[in-house]
């Protein structure tokens, strides 16, 4: 059962701007109002919320195998018995043709994917696109022939603290299960889950198997895809965390476009948080916003005028208390357009315009090292802007870069790790992926690799 992630970090508290009242908010007024039910609410949302069941073949390998003594006294066996790896998480259908929403890490490496609706019918379905980057994942059933029930979406940004919310979701594989609480926080930030750290936290109970289902508000609209909790325990503590619908309405976006990727939009610019070293340096009262560290040229940050040193404080009329929070807010806006950010500059506040386009990705030229060699199932690229931006990148990087690795290959078991820069094989400068496949299969009983993580060099000498 793949168990909903949980972790435990400490967290940060956030500065949270208030948007425009949605609706009236009061407290009861009578012991009456106090036995008002979600009942109506739960019958609108709970035939939209899917369970969700993935699983994989995996064979299992005897290590034996690869000892050249072994298998010369005793033979090669045949093929080794497979295992079947399941898994169990929740989703949301958000269109009647059959489309589902739910968390990637749910259905992540699955050959196998179907969904059980609450009237107990199972459906066979198909993976349409899957972003690791915000840990969604858009499903569609197979041989849809019927219109399905659908939840719409809330904007997510009319959210406050204390908004009661209900969680709908298969906990531990029970069944459908309901259960209510209040938004706890907003832009939560530092939890470390996905690239896009810009959570709604409740403490509506979240469990193992919740992982992919519905945060619902008060008026029966999707307003988070819940995803993770914080536990010590492995079960829930009142502290989960929901990825907002703003986010969740892009990727599916995407999925109905028939893209196989998210597109979102570049800013070609490497932002830093304010510390409060630097807030001093700058003269702030706060240390709040993003500080641009650098500008690719001919970027649409350069374009619009952006400038290394500028602190960026708002974009559209929304306050930015950290770059999580801007990357969030940036990634949601709709491509094609442009957006507003507030600069200030030398004590000034500076308007810009920048242009919504997605980053250039010529030359990627992915490929997955096959050879016997360390670099046994890796998938590596060309450093194009749009690698530089999905692996948060200098985008005047240039190289070949690791952006994935298989189970159980030679490059995961040796160490290697998604967004190490490979700059030299032996001696041999890698400038392109053709360079590394090439060094790959040259065979060698040592193998002296040039890596670079995190910024810094590491010289990495392995046995053949």
């Amino acid at each position: 059962m793949n168990l909903i992630r949980s972790f435990a970090l400490l967290l940060a508290s956030v500065v949270v701007a208030t948007p425009a009242l949605a609706q009236e908010r009061r407290v009861p007024s009578s012991p009456a109002e106090l036995r008002l039910s979600y009942a109506p609410i739960v019958q609108r949302a709970q035939p939209a919320v899917v369970n969700v069941y993935a699983a994989k073949t995996v064979q299992n390998r005897n290590p034996l195998l690869d000892d050249p003594v072994f298998r010369r006294f005793f033979g090669v066996p045949g093929m080794q018995p497979e295992q079947m790896q399941r898994s169990l998480g929740s989703g949301v259908m958000v269109d009647a043709s059959g489309l589902v929403v739910t968390n990637n890490h749910v259905i992540e490496g699955a050959d196998q994917v179907k969904i059980s609706l609450a009237d107990k019918r199972e459906f066979e379905a198909e993976i349409v696109l899957k972003d690791s980057r915000t840990d969604l994942a858009v499903l569609r059933v197979k041989d849809g022939k019927e219109k399905f029930a659908t939840l719409d979406f809330a904007n997510s940004d009319e959210l406050l603290v204390g908004d009661v919310v209900l969680a709908i979701g298969n906990p531990f594989g029970v069944g459908q299960t309901v259960t209510h609480g209040i938004v706890s926080a907003l832009a939560r930030t530092k939890v470390g889950i996905t690239d896009y750290q810009f959570f709604i936290q409740t403490d509506a109970a979240i469990n193992p198997g919740n992982s992919g289902g519905a945060l619902v508000d008060m008026t029966g609209k999707l307003v988070g895809i819940n995803t993770a909790i914080f536990s010590r325990s492995g079960g829930s503590q009142g502290i989960g965390f929901a990825i907002p619908a703003n986010m969740v309405r892009v990727v599916v976006a995407s999925a109905k476009s028939g893209g196989k990727a998210v597109k979102r939009p570049w800013l070609g610019a490497k932002l830093q948080a304010v510390t409060p070293e630097i807030a001093d340096t700058l003269g702030l009262k706060l240390p709040n916003g993003a500080l641009v560290a650098n500008v690719a040229p001919n970027s649409p940050a350069a374009r619009a005028g952006l400038k290394p040193s500028d602190l960026i404080v708002a974009i559209e009329g929304q306050t930015i208390d950290d770059p999580n929070a801007f990357d969030y807010r940036f990634a949601t806006r709709q491509l094609g357009g442009s957006a507003q950010i507030d600069v200030q500059r030398a004590g000034k506040v500076v308007k810009v315009t920048v242009p919504l386009e997605t980053a250039p990705d010529t030359n990627r030229e992915e490929i997955v090292l096959t050879g016997r060699s360390p670099f046994q199932g890796a998938k590596v690229a060309n450093i194009s802007p749009a690698v530089a931006d999905e692996l948060h990148l200098d985008s005047q990087t240039e190289g070949v870069v690791v952006i994935e690795l298989a189970d159980g290959g030679t490059a995961a078991s040796v160490g290697f790790q998604k967004g190490d820069i490979i700059l030299a094989v032996n001696n041999q400068k890698i400038a392109k992926t053709s360079d590394l496949d090439k060094a790959s299969k040259a065979g060698s009983r040592l193998w002296r690799i040039v890596v670079v993580r995190g910024g810094q060099q590491i010289n990495v000498t392995l046995g053949g």
